[in-house]
Parts: C-alpha cells; structure tokens; sequence
C-alpha cells in the first residue's frame, strides 16, 4: 500500500537529516535575544516575524553568493559558548518536533572566534548542547566541522586545523568533516593535504560539490579528494541525457550510480540558489527513477523557511510520492549517516522500517 501522504502525516514519520547548517537554521527569537544580549547592532529589524521574512526574502535571489550573505547575521549572533549552546539545543528540540531521529549538523568553528573563542570550545559548546537535546528530547544528533574553502594554505585556521579538529573530537560527537562555500573559483582540490590525511585516520567526509558549479567539482570531489558523500550533487544531471523517455548516463554519473555514492539534495535551498528551477524540475526525480543514492535535506532551515517534513510534503505533491518512496529516502539516510554501521542498523530495523509500517498501514495516522 502506498497512500500519498499529507504534510501532517509526514511530520509523523520517522526521518534522518544529513545535510543542515547550525547557523543556517536558527529561530528568529533566538537571533534577536542573542543579538541583544551580545550588543550586536546589524540586525534588519528586531522583531522575530520581521526578521524571519527579511530571510527568507533575501535567500530567493537565485544566487548562491547572496544566499551566503544571509548568515552574516546568524553567525554574527554565535560567538559566545552560550550562545552556540543554546543555538544547538534549540535546533535539536527543533529536528526532534519535526520527527527526525538522526541528524548531521554542519557548521564552520572558524566562523565563532571573534569573541575570543577557542576552536576547541566552540566545538565544545555546540556538542553541549546537542548532548542536552538527546537528553531531553530523544534525537541522535552527530556534528560535522566545516572548513570554508575560499581559505588557502598558510591562511588560519587552515582546513588541515579544521581536520584534525574533527579527528580530535569524533569519540566525543564530532561524526564528520566537510568543506562549504562559493563552489567557482575554489576547487576542492586546494585542501587535499587535509582529505588524504582524514583518509589515513579513517575518518569520514563530504564535500559541498556541484551545487554552484558543474561536473568537474563534483569529479574532483570524488576522484581527487575521496568524499565519503557529495553536499547537494545536483549538477550531476549534466551528465545525463534523456532522448525520447530514455536515460543514458555518461561516466561520471556512472560511476556515482554504481559506486552508490550519496546525494545530499536540499530541493528548496537549489531552488533559490539556482541550481535548480523548480521542485517539479528538480533533478531529484530523475535520480529517484534511476535509482541513485538519493537522500532528501533542509540546508538552512531559517533562511528557506522550510523543515524535513515540508521537503517532503513538496516532493509528494511535485512527483506524486508515496510512502514507499519517502522510506526509501530516509532509509538510503541513515545507510549513508556518518554513524557506527550498528547505530545504523538499529534505528533502520528498529525505527525507521516500523515507523513507515505503521504509518502505511493506518492510512497516515498513527495506531492507538
């Protein structure tokens, strides 16, 4: 059976979330008391609906620079362990209320030291919190440190710092590294001392790649750097040409097919920084047919004005899913999740599967 869900039915599910951004996703509220409290001035306006729509405005530009801009504000706001605690509690209580039951959360360390923030206690206080949401909300939250790669070799923190960073931590919370930012101009490639030295500590990785630049960032990704998983992959689709109803894929989208490399598409945030023209376009659906490793993510939360459950509620609504297909993406999550292979294995059979069988076999709503 697979019943064409409702918004309020697929908030009932159990998700995963793999690619969303600390400061991509804090509340308004927060953002005004954080910014009263530190004396930060910048602010559009201090009242939290307003502020709200101000950034959700600003991210419908269609480019991926402007959408950047939007965290000065948030990130301007984070730059105490108070404040990154709090941030990183709300989103966890945030993620849980949307029914997600894992997630990776992104984020830059270098982006908090203004303040005189340690790399270290920044990661700290973000792991604090995280641990305080598990605590009282039940959600398995893991952390990714981001290096930003417009930073080269002998600029501090070097992505090589932001590495070991990641190294350093990952018995304590810290399940990933990735690298973020404007795509055009700044290969992956120039922080490959700091792959190939995750790759000798068996550490895991993604790298944000063909999102605002085409195949040969998502080559590099992949074949020069070793990425565990690609952050958006959506240009992958230049590599695909469909003539007459049928699919022939070139050698790079091959070779992700077959390797079962994961995708972390973010449908609304391609959208507005144009990497994709509309949910119904979306190179998503071409992926789901052709059976690519395609998860489904948020980005930024604030600035799309979205959550987990409406990403999929717009991809119900554009490509006429089931919860068949809504399983299968949260399942190829949590295969692709950054987490110990039994942690997995757990909240697959043990949670997710049961969930979407209850949920399937009760026409949405959950059983007494």
């Amino acid at each position: 059976m697979n019943v064409r869900p409702t918004l309020d039915d697929v908030r009932r599910a159990p998700k995963v979330l793999l690619h969303d951004h600390l400061d991509g996703g804090v509340r308004p509220a927060t953002v005004v008391d954080l910014a009263r409290e530190s004396g930060y001035g910048d602010l559009p306006t201090t009242d939290a609906d307003g502020l709200r729509a101000w950034f959700e405005d600003s991210s419908n530009s269609g480019s991926l620079e402007r959408y950047l801009e939007t965290f000065g504000h948030t990130v301007g706001v984070m730059q105490s362990a108070e404040a990154l605690t709090r941030v990183a509690y709300e989103c966890g209580e945030d993620l849980a209320k949307d029914g997600i039951v894992y997630a990776e959360v992104r984020y830059a360390p270098e982006q908090h030291l203004r303040a005189g923030l340690t790399l270290e206690q920044v990661v700290e206080a973000v792991l604090d919190g995280f641990a305080r949401a598990r605590r009282d909300f039940g959600i398995r939250v893991g952390t990714l440190v981001t290096a930003m790669r417009h930073l080269s070799r002998g600029q501090s923190p070097s992505s090589m710092e932001i590495a070991e960073l990641a190294v350093r931590y990952r018995d304590a919370g810290v399940v990933g590294f990735d690298i973020a930012g404007a795509e055009a101009g700044y290969p992956p490639t120039r922080h490959l001392d700091a792959f190939e030295y995750l790759q000798r500590e068996n550490a895991h990785f993604t790298i944000h790649a063909g999102e605002g630049f085409g195949l040969p960032s998502i080559w590099q990704a992949i074949q020069w750097c070793g990425a565990d998983r690609l952050g958006h992959g959506v240009r992958i689709i230049d590599d695909i040409d469909v003539t007459g109803g049928e699919a022939r894929l070139g050698r790079l989208a091959d070779y992700v097919r077959d390797k079962r490399i994961p995708l972390e598409m973010c449908p609304t945030s391609n959208i507005q920084t144009g990497a994709a023209k509309s949910i119904a376009e979306h190179p998503i659906g071409l992926l789901r047919r052709l059976s690519f490793r395609v998860t489904v993510n948020t980005d930024n939360r604030l600035m799309s004005g979205t959550s987990l459950s409406q990403e999929f509620a717009k991809l119900t609504d554009a490509f006429g899913y089931g919860w068949d297909d809504l399983q299968w993406f949260t399942v190829n999550a949590m295969k692709s999740a950054f987490a110990p292979f039994n942690e997995r294995l757990e909240l697959i059979n043990g949670v997710i599967k049961p969930g979407f069988a209850q949920l399937k076999w009760s026409g949405g709503s959950p059983l007494a």
